[in-house]
């Protein structure tokens, strides 16, 4: 699919579901790698990742436009266009867009992994690249209290250094 036929079938995708004409550019950005797409504020421009296209097929591909045309027609209007506003949440939900574009193979290096903590109460097992302080962060599924149970812990660096 080439930048022109792009920019037709999110014009087509506005006008279907959000029944607001799409006025601005919308491109492939052959750099994004572990996003499906992003709105750009300054100058409204949307860029998509042409890899989800081509693992995921046009239907996953049509959810992700429908997720950036909520961030582009919110902020137009005035209105909570960030992933965590309600008006963001319900329109999303409205058009049927998706929240969360699948992790193409081979982008998500496993390896990175150098910490792993696990909920105290319902078991849920978080995987970080960083360090988390576990005073300040709980579960996000129960609110429980996080473990690390693998990785360097604080008392390691202090050992090292005294």
């Amino acid at each position: 699919m080439t930048d022109d036929e792009l920019q037709q079938l999110v014009e087509k995708v506005s006008i279907q579901s959000f029944h607001r004409p799409f006025r601005h550019r919308a491109i492939f950005n052959h750099r994004l790698r572990t996003t499906g797409g992003r709105y750009m504020l300054h100058d409204h421009r949307l860029e998509f990742n042409a890899s989800q296209l081509e693992h995921f097929g046009m239907d996953e591909f049509i959810k992700i436009i429908k997720h950036e045309l909520c961030h582009y027609h919110l902020h137009l209007a005035g209105n909570g266009y960030k992933h965590q506003d309600q008006a963001f949440k319900r329109l999303l939900r409205q058009v049927g867009g998706s929240r969360y574009c699948g992790a193409i193979p081979g982008t998500c290096n496993r390896s990175l992994v150098r910490y792993i903590y696990q909920c105290e109460h319902c078991r849920q097992r978080y995987e970080r690249r960083r360090r988390l302080d576990t005073k300040k962060y709980v579960c996000g599924k129960c609110r429980g209290k996080l473990l690390l149970i693998e990785g360097k812990k604080l008392s390691d660096k202090k050992q090292k250094r005294g």
